[in-house]
């Protein structure tokens, strides 16, 4: 790129929850040894995104910051130094990244000790989150049009590397999806989740459409969704391949909607269950959806929603397994990316994607409406010639 095309660089701010963003522009920065500068092609809105601004996130926030952290590029500059992504696959100008927002560091004490749990790391880089806007050089979110990384800085950090012919919009799925497929594999490591078993999954937003087809990838017989509205949500599980949904708009007590699922589900019930929704409703209502011996899975509560009114006598008497799953390990995101590739014919993933452009209103108009539930997956799109 040519020193005249190297011009101020756009991002978009929130000065903290409930605030409208704000877009500013930043200088072009100097990409370092070990850096690279990423053209964004396209960065959906995650619930995350949309718990911080309503403020539900329970940790400090380092406002103004850029949020968005479900992103996929295209190198634009890159350091002498840095020549391979963080499974050594080579890369340069011109090379298409997924970026993930929570990245273990790999060696803080946590990351040497428990490297499958390195989730949970004690020093993890966070894009889109915990990175504020003045730090230079000020682009450390999606919702932008480019994107910053710096492994001297920041040696924590991980890019991936997509294939040549994987789209921009698919691989902006990439970090929802590895998400589900991280849940599933907890539960098939517990004993929990085998080939053809029933799954019943909780919530149809973006994380319960893509945890419906994970599902139907990693073995399941059958898929049953529960959630809401019928349009675009339950059609859409429908078409990901849900043999049957229970709109809870129609089924409107626990009880009725724990009929209308065991009457689907058949025998003895459900095999797993995995809350997607978030709802604090979700765990006692979907623990009477499985069968004795079943397995639940709690992926929703990314967020403190509140606490939950159950007996625990229900988990005990009805023998079953509890698991949670916190987002992913670095060894994950290969696989989503992977996911993501082989299945790229076999799901309606564009359908599940709303495009809106990378301007104020545009951005604002993303997070209203997927607050609102009027689209699965608001995607805000800076550069549409790169998709």
């Amino acid at each position: 790129m040519s020193a005249a095309q190297k011009k101020a660089i756009r991002v978009t701010t929130f000065a903290g929850p409930g605030a409208d963003p704000v877009m500013r522009e930043v200088p072009w920065p100097k990409v370092p040894p070990k850096g690279a500068l990423i053209q964004i092609g396209a960065c959906g809105v995650c619930g995350t995104d949309q718990h911080i601004l309503k403020g539900h996130w329970p940790k400090p926030l380092p406002w103004p910051f850029t949020l968005g952290h479900e992103l996929a590029g295209v190198i634009v500059e890159i350091g002498s130094e840095l020549k391979s992504d963080f499974m050594g696959k080579p890369i340069g100008v011109g090379s298409k990244l997924m970026l993930p927002p929570l990245m273990p560091c790999g060696f803080c004490d946590w990351c040497k000790h428990y490297p499958e749990q390195a989730n949970k790391c004690l020093t993890p880089v966070y894009y889109g989150r915990y990175l504020g806007f003045d730090k230079p050089p000020h682009l450390w979110g999606g919702w932008a049009e480019y994107v910053y990384v710096d492994l001297d800085d920041l040696p924590g950090t991980k890019i991936y590397k997509l294939r040549d012919d994987m789209s921009l919009l698919l691989g902006s799925l990439s970090e929802p999806l590895t998400s589900c497929i991280r849940a599933f594999n907890r539960a098939i490591k517990a004993g929990g989740f085998k080939w053809n078993d029933t799954v019943v999954i909780q919530g149809t937003g973006p994380i319960g459409i893509l945890a419906i087809a994970a599902a139907q990838e990693m073995g399941a017989g059958r898929v049953i969704a529960v959630g809401a509205p019928e349009a675009p949500r339950l059609k859409l599980a429908r078409a990901f391949g849900a043999e049957a949904t229970v709109d809870i708009e129609e089924y409107k007590t626990a009880e009725a909607r724990i009929r209308a699922v065991r009457d689907i589900a058949g025998g003895y019930g459900a095999d797993l269950v995995m809350d997607c929704s978030g709802h604090p409703t979700a765990g006692p209502e979907g623990i009477e959806f499985l069968r004795d011996g079943g397995t639940y899975v709690e992926m929703g509560q990314f967020t403190d929603a509140g606490s939950i009114q159950t007996s625990w006598h229900r988990i005990c008497t009805k023998d079953l397994n509890v698991l949670g799953s916190w987002a992913f390990t670095a060894n994950d995101l290969p696989l989503g990316v992977e996911m993501l590739y082989r299945a790229r014919n076999k799901y309606p993933w564009r359908s599940m994607q709303t495009l809106f452009p990378f301007t104020v209103e545009g951005v604002k108009d993303a997070v209203t409406q997927a607050m609102a539930m009027k689209t699965v997956k608001s995607t805000i799109v800076p550069f549409e010639e790169l998709l």
